[in-house]
């Protein structure tokens, strides 16, 4: 079985948008689309409480005919066209989807940020985690979240094998980052967010990048838009991951960064597994 996960920075620009950097996002869905998933996982869709539109839907159906989906969006009172989650399922794929809430902080849990299909024999989940933010005034609320979404993956472990990813935004050791020294401070990479990481990978969870790749360095799936050279440089952070249950890692047989070009953002991220 063949998964990608991918935070798209807004499904509706990937789509419909005529911009260059639109463009750059299409030559991704053309990659992905070629790879043949069963699963495709979509953060930050940035779409409308009302979904997908009738434009969004022709597109999705070019670049993946033989899927359906399921989406969940930023709802209020959490902020419109914010955040966000989709996941593509091939035909034929048996699953129900859940669009949990976790008792989550301030409007977290309105934000569309996890969304879950259950099969017979596994769960799939995807989460889009809550950035701490500039200045790092969202860390608390972002510690809450942590813990609570750990014990909602805790759950889903207890009945069936979990297949987990998305959009962490953690940088999980000095080696998931170009410049550690410097970024101890800084969202995605303060001390609390990575304990909150390792509590995650300790309650029965093995990040199956490392489990495949071991140490090896440079390797990210994030490069800041902010910094022009950033990608060039390859000045970037792992932030994006698939984790499994214990259980399910002598099943992973691949775990990697799919290219996607120029373009800068997030890369997407594949997991191959006999399962």
């Amino acid at each position: 079985m063949k998964c990608i996960s991918w935070n798209i920075d807004s499904l509706n620009a990937a789509l419909t948008g005529t911009s260059p950097r639109s463009g750059l996002s299409r030559h991704v869905l053309e990659k992905i689309s070629s790879l043949d998933a069963d699963l495709i996982a979509i953060q930050e869709t940035k779409l409308s409480s009302a979904g997908p539109a009738a434009t969004h839907k022709e597109a999705l159906e070019a670049y993946f005919p033989n899927y359906n989906f399921v989406w969940t969006s930023s709802v209020p009172p959490a902020k419109k066209g914010y955040a966000g989650t989709m996941t593509l399922y091939k035909n034929g794929f048996e699953c129900s989807a859940t669009f949990p809430t976790i008792s989550a902080p301030d409007t977290m849990d309105y934000e569309g940020r996890i969304l879950t299909l259950e099969s017979p024999t596994f769960y799939f989940t995807q989460v889009y985690t809550p950035n701490s933010g500039d200045g790092l005034k969202r860390l608390e609320l972002r510690q809450i979240w942590d813990e609570k979404y750990r014990d909602y993956l805790k759950a889903l472990d207890s009945k069936k094998p979990v297949i987990v990813c998305g959009d962490f935004n953690c940088a999980h050791k000095e080696i998931d980052l170009a410049n550690p020294s410097g970024n101890h401070f800084s969202a995605g990479f303060t001390d609390q967010e990575r304990e909150g990481f390792s509590k995650l990978l300790q309650s029965g969870f093995t990040d199956t990048f490392r489990l495949v790749n071991g140490d090896v360095p440079n390797v990210y799936s994030w490069w800041s838009q902010r910094i022009k050279t950033s990608k060039t440089n390859n000045s970037g952070w792992r932030i994006d991951y698939f984790l499994v249950s214990n259980r399910l890692a002598p099943a992973v047989k691949k775990s990697c960064m799919i290219d996607s070009g120029p373009r800068q953002d997030h890369t997407p991220i594949m997991l191959e597994l006999e399962i």
